[in-house]
């Protein structure tokens, strides 16, 4: 069963433009910050995924539409759902939500790399099927 991981963001004076709204690319930074906190409650911190299991995961690629502006000082809402699951890579669907109204939303591809030669490799296992039994 698919599960909604929620993680909430104030926005700062240094995510706006001159305006006070949310510049586009750093709605990104929102996502990211949701993925590494819904890992972290998954059991899994990054570094200790490079130490130890020695992968690292990368944005393959994203895919934003952007609908409403989030601007200074809103309290906002990032979630991350895992849509899709491969051997070496996870695709999440996530939104920035502000008062139940989506502001935007995307879908990120993850790989994940051997962290010696950058290449894809195998998600390991134990952290595979925690993402296969979150779709």
């Amino acid at each position: 069963m698919k599960q909604n991981f929620s993680w909430p963001i104030r926005v700062y004076y240094e995510d706006t433009d001159a305006g006070g709204v949310v510049f586009y690319a750093n709605y990104l930074r929102f996502y990211e910050r949701a993925r590494t906190e819904m890992l972290r409650a998954m059991g899994y911190e990054q570094d200790a995924l490079i130490e130890q299991d020695r992968v690292i995961f990368v944005v393959r690629s994203v895919k934003v539409d952007y609908f409403k502006p989030a601007r200074f000082n809103e309290m906002l809402q990032v979630t991350a759902l895992i849509d899709s699951v491969g051997p070496a890579s996870v695709i999440f669907a996530q939104q920035i939500i502000r008062d139940e109204i989506t502001l935007n939303r995307a879908e990120i591809k993850i790989a994940c790399l051997d962290v010696e030669t950058m290449r894809p490799t195998t998600i390991p296992e134990k952290l595979l099927e925690q993402f296969k039994h979150e779709c």
